[in-house]
């Protein structure tokens, strides 16, 4: 019989924890922090889930020790991606979970901290890695065209155009404006970094068709337009 599982999330008095409970016919209930930074909760079908959560949350203090070690293991061992269960990913500023399973639809879905990359082989390196990069592709033109759809109608005053708006993968700027041919192009990479970093990249990329320089009139315009700007470019350090 195939097991139940469950995503579930508690809020403790420090942080929320996320687990997966496992249903299992087990009489007594089972937690363990897996090095992969994953809290995994077996117990029987009978077990209310309100009494698991505050199993969990009675043991926030322990568990938040354990996540953290781990975390600071995998920190001095980061590799690249092998889409294996467990890994994590950053998206928009959070860290998410990555978890993989096997499943005739093929795609990714995002529900809390956890990413589900669904493949028909879960074996399959180039499988895994074409779905995920398909989800993220199409998740970095949603994002960044929406972003820039808002940001755009502070320029409308200074008669600025819409400009072509392109995305790909750069190694040294965040960003960069092409004024007399109207076209911006923003780092593929940006969609690891939070929503409000990646709103101001694009609001620096607008400023340059008014000021296609970095002068003292450049940045008055951005200070004017987005005046907590220098905070949210230091967010950008997570997408790095």
């Amino acid at each position: 019989m195939k097991q139940k599982q469950e995503v579930r999330a508690v809020q403790g008095k420090e942080r929320n924890l996320q687990y997966i409970l496992t249903r299992k016919s087990v009489k007594n209930l089972n937690m363990r922090v897996k090095p992969d930074g994953m809290i995994h909760v077996s117990a029987h079908r009978l077990v209310p889930v309100k009494y698991i959560d505050n199993f969990v949350l009675s043991h926030e203090k322990t568990l938040i020790k354990v996540l953290d070690k781990y975390d600071k293991i995998r920190e001095n061992t980061r590799q690249p991606l092998q889409y294996v269960s467990g890994e994590k990913i950053r998206f928009l500023g959070e860290e998410l979970h990555l978890l993989v399973e096997a499943a005739p639809v093929e795609g990714v879905d995002k529900i809390g901290q956890f990413l589900f990359l669904r493949v028909k082989d879960t074996m399959d390196f180039s499988r895994k890695e074409r779905v995920m990069k398909k989800w993220f592709g199409r998740m970095q033109t949603d994002v960044f065209s929406e972003i820039c759809k808002e940001i755009y109608p502070l320029f409308q005053p200074y008669g600025v155009k819409y400009p072509l708006v392109k995305i790909r993968s750069m190694k040294s700027r965040w960003g960069s404006c092409q004024p007399q041919k109207g076209i911006i192009t923003l780092n593929s990479k940006m969609i690891a970094a939070p929503r409000e970093a990646i709103e101001y990249v694009v609001l620096h990329e607008f400023a340059h068709f008014i000021h296609p320089n970095h002068s003292k009139d450049f940045y008055g315009l951005v200070e004017e337009l987005m005046p907590d700007w220098k905070e949210r470019k230091g967010m950008l350090q997570d997408a790095e």
